[in-house]
């Protein structure tokens, strides 16, 4: 009895109601899915905007000042890009003014120089015009002068040696520098040449003039006070002529 009263109450009229339902596919239950997901974006996005507006910000205007900002970027890039070119035809230009100034100056110190040789051979025939009035075989020194050279402790000196005209057979000697120097604060004398210096730059073979150029070298960290040349005879201990330059 028990089991026909269960079974008229599961089957029977006073059975439960049953639901029928229509059954989707799968892809339209994932569209309504994707539907129902946009719709909550956008609300979700729609609300984000609006707080950030009620918090002062606009997305429009943030959207514009970017624009103006990359486009003021921009411009800025372009007007760099155009000064660095400037620039760089600036130096190229500034390159070849400074390289023709120094070409210049070149020139104006070789005719500077040519300028001083032409005086110094003026001086030269002018000692040579009035040589006649010297004692016969009297040897002299002009224009002797000494200047520091290009590499440290080296100096060049040059002068002229005549001999006068009444004298017609040829000299032969030697010059010698006396050099006074001052090196860790004690005065020295250096004599050229020294004993292992030999060759042209002190002979002297000459009729009526010589013309001398040469260079010394002394420690670099020494101080040249002053130089005399002396021109010797070769046989004869005491000098012809001699001259000095203080150089301090």
């Amino acid at each position: 009895m028990t089991v026909l009263r269960t079974l008229k109450r599961r089957y029977g009229i006073a059975a439960p109601r049953v639901a029928v339902h229509t059954h989707l596919p799968w892809y339209q239950r994932w569209a309504a899915a994707a539907i129902v997901l946009a719709v909550v974006l956008g609300l979700a996005w729609l609300t984000y905007d609006f707080g950030r507006s009620l918090a002062g910000f606009h997305s429009g205007e943030a959207a514009a000042a970017q624009a103006r900002l990359e486009g003021e970027l921009a411009r800025l890039q372009e007007e760099n890009a155009e000064l660095r070119d400037q620039l760089a035809a600036n130096e190229r230009k500034m390159q070849i003014e400074s390289s023709t100034q120094g070409n210049l100056a070149g020139q104006l110190q070789a005719l500077s120089d040519e300028n001083a040789l032409l005086k110094e051979d003026l001086a030269f025939f002018q000692t040579l015009m009035t040589s006649s009035n010297d004692a016969p075989g009297e040897i002299r020194i002009n224009r002797f002068r000494v200047r520091p050279d290009a590499l440290p402790g080296e100096y060049r000196y040059q002068f002229l040696v005549v001999q006068s005209r009444s004298r017609s057979k040829e000299f032969q000697g030697r010059l010698q520098l006396v050099v006074d120097l001052v090196q860790d604060g004690r005065p020295q004398v250096l004599l050229l040449p020294r004993a292992e210096d030999k060759g042209e730059p002190y002979a002297l073979v000459f009729k009526f003039y010589q013309r001398i150029e040469g260079t010394f070298t002394v420690p670099a960290e020494a101080k040249v006070t002053r130089v005399q040349v002396r021109v010797l005879e070769n046989g004869i201990d005491m000098p012809r002529s001699s001259q000095t330059v203080n150089l301090s």
